[in-house]
């Protein structure tokens, strides 16, 4: 949530003066699903455990409960790979957000053609 950052920007007006710039974007939505995915697969390996030494006769005996454990896992690991992905795109867009040449250029006071910005 980039739009709830703010940082001072100088005023060519008035040399002691600042603005305040807020950045642009919010990448939270794939940090948040990533985390989310964690936290069920997480409840769901506890569950699986429980299942495989308390109930292991019954995981034995019944045909169809290896098979709903192993779909749920390839589900589970296919959305996980999907959440990684996001995640790194996630990040990726905060880099290019918060880079220094990205901010230089959001400054209306670093547009004007005698000013110099730079980094630092």
């Amino acid at each position: 949530r980039l739009y709830q950052i703010p940082f001072e920007m100088p005023d060519c007006a008035g040399e002691s003066e600042t603005r305040t710039l807020h950045l642009v974007g919010d990448f939270s939505a794939p940090a948040e699903f990533f985390v989310t995915l964690g936290v069920f697969c997480f409840l769901y390996a506890m569950a699986a455990l429980v299942l495989y030494l308390r109930f292991h006769s019954l995981y034995g005996e019944n045909k169809k409960l290896p098979i709903a454990d192993f779909c749920v896992t390839v589900c589970f690991a296919f959305f996980w790979l999907v959440a990684a992905a996001a995640w790194g795109k996630g990040l990726t867009d905060v880099k290019a957000a918060t880079r220094p040449a990205s901010l230089i250029a959001a400054m209306g006071v670093c547009q004007e053609e005698e000013v110099g910005c730079n980094a630092g």
